[in-house]
Order: structure tokens, then C-alpha cells, then sequence
């Protein structure tokens, strides 16, 4: 198979590769069919055996947690490492397209773009639940829960051991992760605009395999991206309903039962694809601005209606605590079995479920980043979602941090801790709220605008997960076919439905996480593969008129 072509006006032909007629036109035939036959298989077997597959794919994270802990811990520092390279080498001028290109979307637009797909969903789940967890020192899971805490002599509940939750919470969610989706997304959109290629996982191959890239590997490694889109946003979609259906109840008192998740999982699928049908700049883009607007009421009235002289201390602190231990915390290894516990239970957790991500999320990134530079690229996505990141983590976790130093019955008494420790997330959000608002007319519109985001940034993941798998099936195409992103965003939320009904979400979970260690050898292989090629287009001579 081979590479589309181009005429002298830069059109592209037909890729021979591509069905040109029928159902399939447009679209890889056999990658198509056999993705979709893939996860029909998986979805049987995880839904019909749930406790079978949980085990199974338990006892296969349980064994990577535990071999290549190391692994990851060094995987992770050396992406953040060739991140800063890039930012402070010559190659940090190249753009991602011709010389002469410039960005598609505005900086505000990237940026809302970049946070609702990227990790938005996932701070509100755990915004308020990690920062109190790391809080208790109670060990409720039979291993501490914040070592570096106890490391520090912080082993009482007080502001020094607040203050080391929410670095914790931070470290977890900063620029480690964010370095991951940094080197795909580099790498996938420098290969498609600057060289050419498919805006598709197998271009980042072609420094080592070049054409071959259009043949069984590439198909290989595109279905493992494909399957990487469906089950991540699938798992998240059908753990995350129940945290609306909380929300929902609180407000109008609707059961929170599996009939109200369900009807959420429909009419958020539904949302979803009129999005991506209508495409990313329109859609896609609204949503995600809209979603930055709600998140700054909600994180405004966190800060304002909660400790704000507090918060705005505890931000310095934490960000100053971050930037003196990031990178030691990056390479702490664990030394006793406590420690390994728990650090195989959050730390290789987290890493590997940004590896996970990364070809979903770093493809979407790539998609929305034609025309910016390379250090432009870097910064942008490294450090302005962290920063979001930062400030969600520490109002929203500062919070019930403080109300739980603060409780009436003394230190850890406020009742949030008990809900993290019973591990009932949304109602910790919730009650958390509740500490600042009241349960009444201003409790009632807070909790309305947090369900709101909930929902809004699931469509934002969901609509952006279908057009980066409808793109890789038609090998690039940024424009896919709206009738397989019809077909994908139903096939995705029937997984989450199916499989929340059957109970194998959990076991769906494990499986991404265990998924993580091939998807890291494919993440190196792209590191190393920008990294040839940027070498190799510095020492090519430049046209004399181009040197002026």
C-alpha cells in the first residue's frame, strides 16, 4: 500500500488504501471491521464474565505495577526531559506545518480545547476526593495514606499535612502527565503537517520503517489507538455517570439509580455526536470555551465563598512545595512494602493511565495545533493546563481541606473524609459544596453548574475521542466521514451502557491501565522518531531564495 499523493496544487488524490465506494468509502475497510470485531469480542468477554476479566486483567496490572514500577517512574521524567530540550534547543522555532503557517484556532480556543479533552472530567471527579484522602492519617486502605507526608514528620491532620496533600494531588496531575500528551501530540502533528504524513498514530513510525508504515505495523499500531479511544472514554463515561446521577438527585430528585445513568449515558452520546457531526470548529470549540466559562463561576465561587485569604496562601505554598520536589517525587522509589503499596496504587496508577490516554488525547492535540511552533506547542500544552490544573485542585481540594481542619469536633471531623474513605466521590463534591454554599437557593445553583460540567466536559471527550478514531480509520483525514462518527459515538456509548449494566466497567478499567506498558514502547518509539527527524531536516541544505 501506498502513501496518498498530491497534485502540483497540493490536492490530495484518493488514498488507494481507502474504500472508494460503498458503505466503507473513505474509510480503511479492514481496520474498520477488525477494530469493531475487537471490541465486540472484548465487550463480551468483559460483560458475560466480569469477575473473570477482573481478575485476569488485575492479576496483569498487578504484575506490571509491580515489575516495571521503575520503568515508568524513568519513562515519565525522560518525556519531561526531551520536553525541555525541545523548548530550549534551535528546534524550538520549527513549525508544525510550512515556514510560513500559522495556528488554525485562537490562543483561548486551544487552550479550552486543550483542558475540556484533555483531563477536565477528571479533577471535578477527583478534585475534592484526592487532596482529603492524602489528608487522613489513619491508613484506612492498610498502607499510608500520604507517605511523603509521614516522610516529612506531617503525621497528625494539620496545615503542613494539607499542605503536602495538595502537592501530592498536584504532582499527580501536573507536568509528568501533561509531558506525556506533549511528546504524541508533537510527534503526530509534526509528521502530518511538516512531512506530510497521516494525521494518524502510524506517521510517528516512519523515520525507522518508512513505507512500511502503510502496511500490517501501522494497521497494528492505528487499531491499538483506535481501541485506546473507545474503552477510555467508554470506562470514563460509565464511572462518571454515577456522579451526575448524585447530582441530579440532590437537585430534583431523581434516583440515582441505573435507570437515571443510563438515560445520562444516552443523552450525553446524543450530544456527543451532533458535536462531532458538526465538527471541531464549531461543536467541539463552543463546548469546550463554554465549558471554561462555567468552570470560572464554579472555581469564583469556591474561592470567594470559601477561606479565600486561606487559599491564596496554600496556592504559594503548594506551588513552591511543587517546584522544590516534582523531580525528586518523579524518581522517589519506594523502599519499604507500605510505601511500594501505595505507590504502585497512585503514583504508577496515574502514570499509566496518562500512557493510556496519551494516543487519544496526543492525536486530539495534534488535530487543534497546526501552525504553532514547537516551543509554542511544549509550552502551551505543558504548562497552561497545568496551571488550570493547579488552581481547580487547590480551591476545589483546599476547600474541603480546611473544613476538615476546621470542624466543629476537632481536626478530620467534618464528615468528608469518611465519604473518600468510603469511596462515595460525588457525594464528597457535593458536600464539600455544601460547606461553602448551604443547601439553599445558592447551594442548589453551585451544585446545578457542577452537574452541568460534568456532563459538558463528558461530551467534549466523548465527541473529541470519536473524531480522533474516525480519523485514524480513514488514515488522516481530518474531515472523517460523519456517518462513522454517527457509528462510533453510538458503538461508544453502548460499551459504557453494556458494560455498566454487566459490571465490568471496573474490570474495563484495569485493562487500559495494564494496556499502558505496550502504549509506553510505542510513546518511546515516537520520542525517539521526532527526534531523528528534526536532526535530519536541520542538516538538510535550504533553497538560496529560502536562506534570504
Amino acid at each position: 500500500m501506498t502513501s496518498p499523493t498530491k497534485s502540483p496544487e497540493g490536492e490530495s488524490y484518493p488514498d488507494p488504501a481507502l474504500a472508494q465506494t460503498g458503505l466503507f468509502r473513505h474509510v480503511h475497510k479492514g481496520m474498520t471491521l477488525t477494530a469493531a470485531g475487537l471490541v465486540l469480542a472484548f465487550v463480551l468477554f468483559t460483560g458475560l464474565g466480569p469477575e473473570l476479566a477482573g481478575s485476569v486483567f488485575g492479576a496483569a496490572r498487578g504484575w506490571i505495577e509491580s515489575t516495571f514500577s521503575g520503568y515508568y517512574l524513568v519513562t515519565v521524567m525522560l518525556l519531561m526531559a526531551v520536553c525541555a530540550f525541545i523548548v530550549l534547543s534551535r528546534f524550538g522555532g520549527v513549525r508544525l506545518g510550512a515556514d510560513d503557517s500559522r495556528p488554525e484556532f485562537s490562543n483561548f480556543a486551544w487552550f479550552s480545547m486543550l483542558f475540556s479533552a484533555g483531563i477536565g472530567i477528571g479533577i471535578l471527579f477527583f478534585g475534592v476526593a484526592e487532596p482529603v484522602f492524602y489528608l487522613d492519617d489513619t491508613g484506612a486502605f492498610g498502607y499510608p495514606n500520604n507517605p511523603h507526608a509521614d516522610m516529612a514528620g506531617a503525621t497528625a491532620i494539620g496545615h503542613e499535612r494539607a499542605i503536602d496533600a495538595l502537592r501530592v494531588s498536584v504532582f499527580h496531575w501536573g507536568l509528568h502527565g501533561w509531558a506525556v500528551y506533549v511528546i504524541v501530540g508533537m510527534s503526530l502533528a509534526y509528521f502530518a503537517y511538516r512531512k506530510g504524513l497521516p494525521l494518524a498514530l502510524r506517521s510517528a513510525l516512519y523515520p525507522f520503517i518508512g513505507e512500511r508504515i502503510y502496511g500490517p505495523i501501522g494497521h497494528a499500531v492505528d487499531i491499538l489507538g483506535v481501541l485506546g479511544c473507545v474503552f477510555g472514554v467508554a470506562t470514563s463515561l460509565g464511572l462518571g455517570v454515577s456522579q451526575m446521577a448524585v447530582g441530579l438527585e440532590r437537585l430534583v430528585g431523581l434516583s440515582a439509580g441505573l435507570d437515571t445513568q443510563l438515560t445520562l449515558i444516552a443523552v450525553i452520546s446524543a450530544i456527543s455526536i451532533l458535536s462531532v457531526v458538526s465538527g471541531v470548529q464549531r461543536g467541539i470549540r463552543l463546548i469546550s470555551e463554554l465549558n471554561i466559562w462555567v468552570s470560572v463561576l464554579v472555581v469564583g465561587a469556591f474561592l470567594l465563598g470559601g477561606p479565600t485569604l486561606w487559599l491564596v496562601q496554600a496556592f504559594g505554598e503548594t506551588l513552591v512545595d511543587y517546584a522544590a520536589n516534582f523531580i525528586p517525587m518523579g524518581l522517589w522509589f519506594a523502599e519499604t512494602p507500605e510505601r511500594v503499596e501505595w505507590q504502585q496504587g497512585w503514583t504508577i496508577f496515574y502514570w499509566g493511565w496518562w500512557l493510556a490516554w496519551a494516543p487519544f488525547v496526543g492525536l486530539f492535540i495534534a488535530r487543534i495545533s497546526r501552525g504553532r511552533t514547537l516551543r509554542e506547542f511544549v509550552l502551551g500544552v505543558l504548562l497552561v493546563p497545568t496551571l488550570i490544573i493547579f488552581v481547580w485542585l487547590i480551591i476545589f481540594g483546599g476547600n474541603a481541606l480546611y473544613q476538615e481542619l476546621n470542624a466543629a469536633n476537632g481536626p478530620g471531623t467534618a464528615g468528608i473524609i469518611e465519604l473518600v474513605n468510603a469511596w462515595n466521590l460525588p457525594a464528597a463534591l457535593f458536600a464539600s459544596a455544601d460547606g461553602i454554599a448551604g443547601t439553599g437557593a445558592i447551594g442548589w445553583t453551585l451544585s446545578a453548574l457542577m452537574v452541568f460540567l460534568l456532563m459538558s466536559w463528558f461530551v467534549t471527550s466523548s465527541d473529541s475521542g470519536t473524531l480522533v478514531l474516525t480519523t485514524i480509520l480513514s488514515l488522516g483525514n481530518d474531515d472523517p466521514p460523519q456517518r462513522f462518527r454517527v457509528f462510533w459515538g453510538v458503538v461508544i456509548g453502548l460499551v459504557a451502557a453494556v458494560l455498566l449494566v454487566a459490571g465490568g466497567l471496573k474490570a474495563l478499567q484495569t485493562a487500559l491501565i495494564a494496556a499502558a506498558l505496550p502504549l509506553s514502547g510505542v510513546i518511546l518509539v515516537m520520542t525517539a522518531g521526532i527526534l531523528v527527524s528534526l536532526v535530519r531536516e536541520s542538516r538538510r541544505p535550504r533553497p538560496a531564495l529560502e536562506r534570504r
